[in-house]
């Protein structure tokens, strides 16, 4: 499970290793954050098909927690800012953005609770991140939902688009774009990389990294359901390599607060796994 992340790079950081054009919606709405929570706004990698027909990689503005198209209230989102890899390619909710609608979702780490030993008392945050220092890089999708004016103001800053952006159909309106992270079962906390068992001892559940080239497969477009679930396949087998990379250690308690945010939040604690 990943419920808060962080990602303070700069758009321009994120786009630059894909030539990733910077979508308008992106502008004041995605800054620097050490707590994204659900329903926040986030950066996210796709790809489109451009006016004049070509495939452009593009950095947009997304709201985090997925909602369908055929969702009723947008609070549906709340609940689905993960999607299961195990499940994610027939779970209705799911299985209609992974084969057509995937993308990267940018991240510098992300944050995961651990309970006491004794199974007692207050769980401990922990801050996963890659020990280089580098971006990660999450297999993500997304969707476009229709927004009934009941529900305009439950929406934030960048997480909106006028109709005509939303997959082409010229439709009257605002449109939501929503994301979902996906995730694997962990690995096994005897795992021989030192980091892998750390991991799996955190968590049972493990968000799926990718390599910038995987990455650059993942989010080209498509509608074949076969080829998506190749996808997933190999993104839930690579996604171990990425997290091999990856280190960990305790940060404090604030970060269960959305209200809480900046650099102090990943500082370590004078404390031990």
């Amino acid at each position: 499970m990943c419920g808060r992340y962080v990602i303070a790079r700069t758009p321009g950081q994120l786009a630059l290793p894909f030539d990733a054009r910077v979508d308008d919606s992106v502008g004041d709405a995605v800054g620097p954050s050490w707590n994204v929570a659900p329903t926040h706004t986030v950066p996210v990698l796709l790809e489109r098909l451009s006016e004049d027909g070509q495939l452009v990689a593009e950095l947009h503005a997304a709201r985090w927690g997925l909602v369908p198209s055929w969702a009723k209230e947008i609070s549906i989102g709340s609940k689905m800012f993960n999607a299961r890899s195990e499940t994610v390619t027939e779970k209705p909710s799911f299985r209609s953005a992974v084969a057509a609608r995937r993308c990267a979702i940018p991240a510098d780490g992300y944050y995961e609770w651990k309970a006491p030993e004794t199974g007692k008392g207050r769980k401990q945050p922990y801050f996963a991140h890659p020990e280089d220092g580098s971006e990660i890089w999450f297999a993500g999708i997304y969707e476009w939902w229709r927004i009934p004016e009941h529900a305009s103001d439950a929406v934030r800053e960048g997480q909106t688009r006028a109709g005509r952006n939303a997959g082409g159909d010229g439709a009257a309106g605002h449109w939501l774009l929503s994301c979902s992270i996906l995730t694997r079962e962990a690995p096994s906390p005897r795992d021989e990389n030192p980091h892998l068992a750390q991991l799996g001892a955190l968590h049972n559940r493990l968000p799926m990294g990718m390599t910038r080239d995987f990455a650059r497969e993942w989010i080209a477009p498509g509608k074949d359901k076969a080829h998506a679930a190749a996808l997933v396949e190999r993104a839930v087998a690579e996604s171990l390599g990425v997290a091999a990379e990856w280190q960990m250690h305790p940060v404090t308690t604030e970060v269960g607060s959305v209200s809480s945010t900046g650099p102090r939040l990943v500082e370590p604690l004078d404390t031990l796994l």
